[in-house]
Parts: C-alpha cells; sequence; structure tokens
C-alpha cells in the first residue's frame, strides 16, 4: 500500500544538496510523518467527540495545521495550488514559523507523558534540512495520500518504517546502534514473558525495538479490556535516549505502532546517581541492548559504585539497582563480559550473581549484528535471589549470519523450546555456580558436548559466500559512484551561480 510512497520519498531527497545519506533520510521522512500522524489523529479525536456529544479542542492551531500549510485543499479534495505553499516561501514558513511554533509545546506542557509534551521534545531535537522547497513540496503530496487512520494502514507503516531502521542500521558504523535483530528481540520478549501491568523499561532505547515488541506480545497476550488497553498506553513502557536523532525514531516507531504519547525521556541514562534509586523508580521487567564499547566521562563514572570505562557494564550496574525484587530481565552484552579478568568485570559479575538468579545465557554467532564485530550475549535473569544453576544454550547454525543472510526466528526456535525446562541438548548444558573459580567467577561459555574435531568447510559455499560478497561490493560501488556524480552536479550548479552573480 505505502512501500513506493516511501521508496519515492527517498528519491526526492536523494535529490536535495542538504539530506546526504541513510540517517538524514530517516530524520526528515520521520518529522513529516510524524506531522500527518498527528493531523490523522486529530481527525479521529474530533470524530469520538462527536459520537460522544462532546467538544473536541485541536492540539495545533489552525495556522499550522496540516490541511492548512502543508496540503491545503479546494472543496473538490483537491490541492488548491493557489493556497500552497512551494519553494522559498515553505522552505521560510517551515523553518522559521512552524518549527518554533512546535517547539514551544514543551516549555508550555509540564507532563512527559503527554502527546503535547512529545511535540516539544521532537521538534527541539531537529532541524529541517532538506534546502530546497520545491522538494519539500513534492514530499508533503506523497506524504499527504498515506492515512494513519485505519489499523491496517497503521501496521503497514509500522513494518515500512521498521524496515527504514533496519536500512539504516546497515548503512554504516553509526547507523548500527539503532537496530538490534527483531527475531532476536521477539525471542527475548518470549523469554522474560511480560504481564499486563508490569512496568517495562529499556534505558537505552535506541529505535524503542524492545518496547514495541513487548507491545505486540502483550496485544497478542489476551482479550484485552479498555482498562488493560489505557494500561498498555500510559502505564506500561518507559524508557531513556541520550541520542536526539535515536530519540526522535524511537518515540516515532513507538507511536506508528499504536503508543499515542511514549514515555520516552532524552536523557544520559548515566549521569543519573544509582545511589538515588528508590522503591518507586523500580521496574518489573527490563529489556536492553545497551551500546557497548563506548565511553563515558570520568564524572560519570563516580555515579557507580563498581567504576569502569565500559558503558555496557555501567548500564547493567543501571539495570540491576533500578529491577524490582522478583523483576525479570533480558539484556544484551558483549561475551567478554562473561570472562573479562580486570577488576571491574570480575566485581559486576559477583554483584550480578550475588543479587540475582541468573538462570540462562544465550550464546550468539558473530554476525548476528550487522556490522559490529563482537560477539554477544543475553543474560536472562531475575532479581532477589543469589544464582545457583545457570543454564547455557550455545546458538550454533550450519551457515554465516550476514547482511544478506540474517538471523531469523526459526534459528531460535529450539532455545526458546528448551529454555522452558533448562533441557540439556548438544547445544545446551548446565553449570553449578559451586564449581567455578570463586576469585574470577569466570562464566566463559564452554560447551562441554561441543565437537572439537574441525569441520572444513565445502569448496563450493565458499565460492559462493565469496560470490555474494562481490555482488554487495558492486552495488556498494555503485552506490558510491551515483554519490559521486551528484556531488558533482551540486559542485558544478554552485560555480556556475558564482559566475553568474558575479558577471
Amino acid at each position: 500500500m505505502f512501500e513506493q510512497s516511501f521508496k519515492n520519498i527517498d528519491n526526492v531527497l536523494w535529490k536535495d544538496a542538504g539530506v546526504g545519506n541513510e540517517l538524514d533520510y530517516v530524520e526528515q521522512t520521520s518529522w513529516i510523518l510524524f506531522l500527518k500522524y498527528l493531523d490523522d489523529l486529530e481527525k479521529n479525536k474530533q470524530t469520538e467527540s462527536k459520537l460522544d456529544n462532546k467538544v473536541y479542542k485541536n492540539i495545533i492551531d489552525s495556522k499550522y495545521r496540516w490541511e492548512v500549510w502543508a496540503v491545503p485543499k479546494t472543496k473538490d479534495g483537491k490541492i488548491d495550488h493557489n493556497k500552497a505553499l512551494s519553494g522559498e516561501d515553505l522552505k521560510d514558513f517551515v523553518d522559521h514559523e512552524l518549527f518554533p511554533y512546535l517547539k514551544k509545546f514543551k516549555t508550555n506542557e509540564e507532563k512527559p507523558d503527554t502527546i503535547e509534551y512529545k511535540i516539544g521534545e521532537i521538534f527541539n531535537e531537529l532541524k529541517n534540512k532538506i534546502q530546497s522547497g520545491y522538494n519539500l513540496r513534492e514530499i508533503l503530496n506523497i506524504v499527504d495520500e498515506m492515512k494513519f487512520r485505519s489499523h491496517k494502514e497503521k501496521h503497514e507503516l509500522s513494518h515500512l518504517y521498521e524496515a527504514k531502521i533496519k536500512n539504516m542500521g546497515n548503512a554504516g558504523r553509526n547507523g548500527g546502534e539503532y537496530y538490534t535483530p527483531r527475531p532476536l528481540i521477539k525471542t527475548i520478549v518470549k523469554v522474560v514473558a511480560p504481564k499486563i501491568g508490569d512496568k517495562i523499561y529499556d534505558g537505552a532505547v535506541g529505535s524503542a525495538g524492545f518496547l514495541v515488541e513487548a507491545f505486540e506480545y502483550l496485544k497478542e497476550s489476551k482479550n484485552l479490556s479498555t482498562k488493560d488497553w489505557e494500561t498498555l498506553q500510559k502505564k506500561t513502557f518507559y524508557g531513556k535516549e541520550k541520542k536526539s536523532l535515536a530519540y526522535i525514531i524511537g518515540a516515532m516507531n513507538m507511536i506508528l505502532h499504536g503508543i499515542e504519547a511514549p514515555n520516552i525521556i532524552h536523557t544520559n541514562t548515566l549521569t543519573e546517581n544509582i545511589f538515588d534509586i528508590q522503591e518507586k523508580d523500580r521496574y518489573d521487567i527490563i529489556l536492553a541492548n545497551p551500546p557497548f564499547g563506548g565511553k563515558e566521562r570520568n564524572e560519570v563514572k563516580q555515579n557507580f559504585p563498581i567504576q569502569t570505562g565500559e558503558t555496557a557494564f555501567l548500564f547493567l550496574e543501571h539495570f540491576i539497582k533500578i529491577l524490582k525484587a522478583g523483576g525479570m530481565a533480558g539484556i544484551v552484552i558483549k561475551n567478554t563480559f562473561l570472562s573479562n579478568t580486570d577488576n571491574a568485570s570480575v566485581s559486576l559479575r559477583k554483584h550480578l550473581i550475588e543479587s540475582c538468579n541468573l538462570h540462562t545465557i544465550l550464546d550468539l554467532p558473530g554476525g548476528t549484528f550487522t556490522g559490529a564485530g563482537v560477539k554477544t550475549i543475553v543474560l536472562f535473569f531475575e532479581k532477589g535471589t543469589p544464582t545457583k544453576k545457570t543454564w547455557y544454550y550455545q546458538l550454533n547454525l550450519d551457515r554465516n549470519l550476514g547482511k544478506t543472510n540474517p538471523l531469523n526466528e526459526n534459528d531460535l526456535a529450539e532455545f526458546v523450546k528448551l529454555q522452558k525446562t533448562k533441557a540439556n541438548s548438544k547445544n545446551s548444558w548446565t553449570i553449578d555456580l559451586k564449581n567455578i573459580d570463586q576469585k574470577t567467577y569466570d562464566l566463559s561459555v564452554k560447551n562441554p558436548n561441543k565437537n572439537t574435531e574441525i569441520t572444513y568447510r565445502k569448496p563450493e559455499a565458499i565460492l559462493k559466500e565469496m560470490m555474494d560478497t562481490d555482488v554487495e561490493n558492486l552495488k556498494i560501488l555503485k552506490d558510491i559512484k551515483k554519490r559521486i556524480f551528484k556531488e558533482s552536479v551540486i559542485n558544478r550548479k554552485f560555480v556556475l551561480n558564482k559566475l553568474i552573480n558575479w558577471r
């Protein structure tokens, strides 16, 4: 229904000098989609109010409503070209009137769980990068054809938006921060198994994949009452995000999936002193993939009893502290956490197994995260009782994971099945923590059932992988060639304009 519309938007953005990469594509598409969503949301609420014989007060003043500034229509429903702004007039209105107006919502609204606050927060974090008002006019016309009113429309839009986030995650090193493979997230949610009424938290929310999948899981868990639905909308999902673009994408992703005013705060989670966390601040469920490899300032480390330069380990400390007693967590982290011998890693492992029941460790193969050169694991734990035994599952696949051959849910089906009973198999085993080194608390993945005999790959498989890589490299080279051509055209236009103005 809308796939071609997204392609058409990307084609227009590709022509624009102010938009340079996949991250910009998603950011610029997001703010326009958000305003169209907001317009459709207001129309739905107006209809509902009329049915209930109530008067609905619009959030957005008339001058800044979609049908007034973006795509004004004639009586027969066609675009009114006499009123529709374009070129420099449109760009000036967006940059100097629309954005400043929308930014004010944050200062006028105190409650962060309202749609008004989200409007102000989002538009304080971005700017219009589309340099050509004519390109912007084209995009507005395309987006106007996209409706957000029926469940089917919202469902398709949410899936297409997820696909854009995935493409952004594959776009390069920075993009990978925003995307955790959805089959992995769905599996983690299934194992943790949240319930209606649980408060679910992700302190490194990114594109909100964990919260979105938890929402989808809970929607299907039972027949929802009106009270259940209100609980899901307002009292279930909570997140924090440091980076502006990730915050915008996360909020937009949740909105498109049906959560009207996401409880996501734009802040650096790690600047909060964990000694100040009280019972009222805690959560029942934590689902997260904190950024690994990052570094924090020394003053941030002072907020933690176990001080380390590894961002992901600081997040783990935060998660343990902010989880309620009896609460459940599923956390993605580097596999080196299990075996590092530095004092901070040893202390953190000791703290984890003494304060929580680390009942399951899922060992993931290389290539699970596109573009990430590290191996990862998932820690599943329950807070409140120390760990006595830990069940391991090593995901051994008969293929190499990568961009063209990603992880899928079927890959993880055996793990989900065996995890329920912690059964032993060729890929799974249990260790008694009495038998680990009591000085290092080493929890390394050591599969006792693994065949140590070296299995050599078939020449045909190696050749196929080389050919697939060549195809992928050719695509990249073509893209680089297009971008070089685009830049050269822009530069030639710039020089030509300078010469004309000089004359």
